[in-house]
């Protein structure tokens, strides 16, 4: 019964993913606000605590968001 389940899940996700319908958590910031995040962090004149409140996010938020746009 539980492998059943499990089974139909599964195929279910594939067909949304398929769809488009699929997704995980919407960014807190958008692709604009991290650039400018990244920008401002980049000057050296704001600290990560003040990008927090400036953009209203915490601070692991700023961590993340400088984290993957390094990577990117």
């Amino acid at each position: 019964m539980i492998c059943r389940i499990r089974m139909r899940t599964r195929e279910g996700m594939v067909v949304a993913r398929a769809k488009g319908k699929l997704r995980g958590k919407t960014p807190k910031l958008s692709d604009r606000r991290q650039n400018e995040l990244r920008r401002l962090y980049d000057t050296g004149k704001s600290s990560i605590s003040n990008l927090g409140e400036l953009f209203d996010v915490s601070r692991p938020t700023v961590y993340r968001t400088l984290a993957r746009q390094a990577v990117s």
